[in-house]
């Protein structure tokens, strides 16, 4: 592609005109669900402001949902997430929404030891325990694929039953030709190392791959490229109609939606 081919494909603000509308949502709904959810907000797991984690709890918990927010490894906070937590709480599952820091301050390979290490520290605290699922929107679905493939895992891989990368970038090289790259420094050689379409997986669990179907053709071509590699531990590739790159979270989050029901189905 050319570069304006790649702007045009990767620049979901530029494709999404009324995404701020999106983000002010998640700030109000968030600032609500952190004060009115019982919960255990910014739990340190590392020295940095970003190395932080917020827990809500679900009575009779069993299972916990991880979630890691998106944000093109440059931008956006877990605070602005906590509106995600509500219905899987009240579906009995936990959710962990974490933190990380953000590039330029650090490269990516940085925040995928920033995302191991949380999730080696809510095993380790006793947070997550035998049924969790990782889950992760726009680069956090990156960063969840991550984790499954990483080789830095302090905790039985087994440990974790399945995944939800949604809407997430998985090959890189298109990136060092993006605007973006002014923040993400990479070059063809790093796009390369921290890509997830061809790399061995320490985590078997199943994932369920979502992309929206009013995305860019590149996000959706990433993820069903993507599910295609991981098969068959990647079970499906779902595109739903009517979906951009940011309203798909609601699919996310609302019972009844293919999304939202296949990710609780993992825990059964």
């Amino acid at each position: 592609m050319t570069p304006e081919q790649i702007e045009r494909e990767y620049n979901n603000r530029q494709a999404v005109p009324d995404h701020p509308k999106y983000f002010a949502r998640w700030d109000r709904d968030s600032d609500y669900a952190r004060k009115t959810l019982e919960g255990r907000l910014d739990l340190a797991y590392g020295p940095h402001a970003r190395h932080r984690i917020d827990y809500f709890p679900a009575r009779n918990e069993r299972g916990l949902l991880v979630f890691i927010h998106g944000g093109y490894w440059r931008a956006l906070h877990k605070d602005s997430h906590a509106w995600i937590a509500p219905p899987f709480v009240a579906s009995g599952l936990g959710v962990a929404n974490i933190g990380y820091r953000l590039c330029p301050e650090v490269r990516i390979a940085d925040i995928i030891d920033d995302v191991v290490a949380a999730t080696n520290w809510l095993f380790a605290q006793g947070i997550a325990k035998d049924r969790v699922v990782v889950s992760g929107h726009s680069a956090g679905g990156h960063l969840a694929a991550a984790i499954f493939a990483s080789k830095k895992l302090a905790f039985d891989p087994k440990r974790v039953i399945g995944g939800v990368p949604i809407s997430g970038v998985y090959d890189l090289t298109p990136l060092p030709h993006y605007s973006a790259n002014a923040d993400l420094r990479l070059d063809d050689a790093e796009a390369r190392s921290v890509g997830m379409m061809d790399v061995e997986r320490t985590i078997q669990a199943p994932l369920f791959v979502c992309a929206g179907g009013d995305e860019t053709s590149e996000f959706q071509r990433q993820s069903r490229d993507f599910a295609t590699a991981w098969a068959p531990q990647a079970r499906d590739c779902h595109i739903p109609a009517g979906y951009n790159h940011f309203s798909i979270l609601d699919a996310f989050t609302e019972r009844g939606q293919r999304l939202h029901d296949a990710t609780l189905e993992l825990f059964e």
